[in-house]
């Protein structure tokens, strides 16, 4: 395993308040994980997924340690990423535990699905994808998740559900592929006729 650590120093300067609002810039899809299997499950709402590799299928998630989720995770090494829609903010509000909702509570009022791992899956995701773990890394307050593709349900829909500034973002592809296209193309006539 070819593996760099070292210990980076940080300014002093740089405040916990300074980098959430850096942070705040980074528009960031929006899933749940699902963890557990049967009547023992929970989920979180996250920004935190990427996708690492396309063979063998794998992504990367960032899962705070302290949340219900992990030691689920841990245990049973599996989880579900449900990357969610643009008109599934309820769903995205009631699995960050608003109004006190904890573990299977936070499943109710939709429908959900099991694969290969046993973990709950949301069914009318634009994505959900079970994986197993394949390795955890572990620094300060989060666990850095590789987990390795064992299925993926993949819906017709469009539109996504994103996070920016602080606030719930719908990004809908047919609509502003067609909004970008109207304010970018235009700048990039402007520039290839100046650079001639």
């Amino acid at each position: 395993m070819n593996s760099v650590v070292r210990n980076v120093s940080i300014a002093s300067a740089v405040t916990a308040v300074d980098f959430r609002g850096a942070m705040r810039h980074l528009t960031g899809g929006v899933s749940v994980i699902t963890a557990g299997r049967a009547k023992e499950i929970s989920g979180m709402t996250v920004t935190s997924v990427s996708s690492l590799s396309v063979e063998p299928p794998s992504l990367i998630v960032s899962i705070n340690r302290a949340a219900s989720s992990w030691p689920l995770i841990a245990r049973h090494g599996a989880f579900g990423v449900n990357i969610l829609t643009a008109d599934q903010l309820e769903i995205a509000e009631r699995f960050t535990g608003k109004g006190g909702l904890k573990g299977a509570e936070r499943f109710a009022g939709a429908e959900w699905t099991t694969r290969a791992s046993g973990v709950p899956l949301l069914v009318g995701a634009l994505a959900a994808i079970d994986c197993e773990v394949e390795e955890v890394i572990e620094r300060h307050s989060h666990a850095i998740v590789i987990g390795r593709v064992l299925d993926v349900i993949v819906s017709e829909r469009t539109a996504a559900l994103a996070y920016w500034h602080g606030e719930y973002v719908a990004i809908d592809h047919e609509e502003d592929a067609v909004r970008l296209a109207e304010v970018s193309l235009p700048s990039r006539h402007v520039h290839a006729r100046g650079s001639r």
